[in-house]
């Protein structure tokens, strides 16, 4: 039995509206009409053309998982000027789901952000099997099933206009970190990076829910904030609602971070922090925390901390744990964590803090 997902039903996990990440797309007779290493000239389809574009426009990533001749492929990406569009192509002969199954480690994302089009049954069925958090597509129902609320994000930001560039310029960061020699501290010294701290303004909010509902790896809570939520926190005299931005010499990763505290006495109360998956890498994962934790020192407050174990925010239980925070309460995967603050950590010396 097939375990596609109709277009229009929902998948029985994961968040509903704006899921998808990233569209995984097959070449042949999906992309294009015909058969490249078999017709030659193929024939690119301006329907399916048309929807890239607009879901890039949203934000929306593609990729390629083909059984191609890669270099025969990339010189027809490239004549019909489509291949700046997708992100590390899987065109090899390997299985389909183990080049979506690429994709996703490339990029950083959960396999349920990802969508699959194909013409052809089996290979549906068989990254279906594999991978069955992947939304698979018929390439016959492209017109409607890439217009579902799986591929409707509530908001359409100005970094979501820009994040394949983004994207683009992480790719280029880690050919540069691959082929560096010195160790990964010294690398991190030569990005010139500014981490930034400031209180949500209102242009901020939009993108704070976003990242509440795009963010699983480093999210402490797993839980989603509405814009209108955000918005009410966000002047709330008892909560402190920060988000964190990173910029490099290659440019900006956007706004990338977001916590929120409840202030109080004797203990200020972190209800929510996460990090964007982009910066797992940067060596960057406690800045935000550390600058709240002196925060609540500063007030004369112990920092206690939510935590909801999803079976997917490990990094982020072992980044409290590396800033000194211990468990002092548990019912099921809920915890209440708690620290000192005797000793809070200074920022990377391969960085700059700035701090709105």
């Amino acid at each position: 039995m097939s375990t596609e997902t109709v277009a229009g039903q929902q998948p029985e996990t994961g968040p509903a509206r704006g899921r998808i990440k990233c569209v995984v797309w097959d070449l042949d007779n999906t992309l294009w009409d015909g058969v490249l290493l078999e017709d030659g000239a193929v024939t690119v389809r301006p329907e399916v053309v048309a929807e890239i574009k607009r879901l890039d426009e949203l934000g929306i990533l593609h990729s390629i998982a083909s059984r191609n001749d890669h270099d025969a492929v990339m010189t027809r990406l490239r004549e019909t000027g489509l291949e700046e569009y997708f992100l590390h192509p899987q065109i090899n002969w390997n299985p389909k789901s183990h080049s979506v199954a690429e994709v996703a480690k490339a990029l950083n994302i959960g396999a349920d952000t990802l969508a699959f089009v194909d013409d052809q049954p089996f290979e549906r069925e068989e990254v279906a099997h594999a991978l069955p958090q992947v939304l698979t597509v018929d390439a016959a129902d492209v017109a409607t099933a890439l217009r579902t609320e799986d591929f409707q994000p509530r908001f359409v930001t100005d970094e979501s206009r820009v994040r394949r560039a983004m994207y683009r310029s992480a790719a280029e960061r880690d050919q540069v970190e691959r082929e560096y020699t010195g160790t990964s501290e010294e690398f991190l010294a030569t990005l010139d990076m500014v981490f930034t701290i400031a209180p949500a303004q209102e242009a901020d909010l939009q993108r704070a829910e976003e990242l509440t509902l795009r963010t699983n790896q480093l999210n402490s809570t797993g839980r989603t904030y509405s814009y209108d939520e955000l918005h009410e926190l966000s002047r709330s005299e008892d909560h402190l609602l920060l988000v964190a931005g990173l910029t490099d010499k290659y440019g900006s990763y956007g706004k990338i971070g977001l916590a929120l505290v409840e202030k109080g006495s004797p203990a200020w109360h972190l209800r929510m922090m996460l990090m964007s998956c982009r910066v797992m890498s940067r060596g960057v994962g406690t800045v935000l925390l550390n600058h709240i934790m002196g925060l609540a020192k500063a007030d004369g407050a112990r920092l206690r901390a939510d935590f909801v174990e999803t079976g997917r925010n490990r990094v982020m239980y072992v980044t409290y744990a590396f800033a000194g925070f211990t468990e002092t309460e548990r019912e099921g995967s809920r915890l209440v964590l708690e620290s000192t603050l005797d000793t809070i950590q200074p920022p990377p010396a391969y960085l700059t803090l700035d701090i709105a």
